[in-house]
């Protein structure tokens, strides 16, 4: 299971209005672990991504929800990376960025860590299951 991990800066961008966590377009990214994500990186050009045929960033189609009680919950569905070639390089982290962030751009939000790096051949895939659902999950939840 891969260990969730807040982006520091996150807190200060959703503060500044940075992130609309309803309407922005928030993307799933993998990234290489010859430069790991860390907690003080703010934007997905701090990492670096795969490159194969096909590789590409996948839309989380989120929504955010707000209980009587003042918890807001992130959702996401499941994103689902197809290798195009047999050309991927590994990864071993994923990172949630916010597409529609302009300044700064594609800021970061958060990012797991799956403890070591995966290879995908030609035609395999990798899931990034938010709160391990098959469909909608969890992405987080602010109290």
């Amino acid at each position: 299971m891969a260990g969730y991990n807040k982006i520091l800066d996150f807190v200060e961008q959703l503060g500044l209005t940075t992130h609309n966590l309803n309407t922005h377009t928030l993307k799933v990214a993998l990234v290489r672990s010859t430069d790991p994500i860390v907690n003080t990186d703010t934007i997905l050009a701090n990492v670096t991504q795969p490159t194969g045929t096909g590789y590409a960033p996948i839309d989380t189609q989120n929504s955010w929800a707000e209980s009587p009680a003042g918890t807001g919950t992130l959702t996401g569905t499941k994103c689902v990376f197809t290798a195009g070639g047999a050309d991927w390089q590994s990864f071993r982290y994923v990172a949630l960025y916010n597409d529609d962030a302009t300044s700064p751009a594609d800021a970061l939000i958060c990012w797991w860590d799956y403890g070591s790096d995966l290879t995908l051949a030609n035609g395999e895939t990798f899931s990034v299951k938010f709160n391990n659902s098959d469909t909608t999950g969890t992405i987080l939840t602010i109290t």
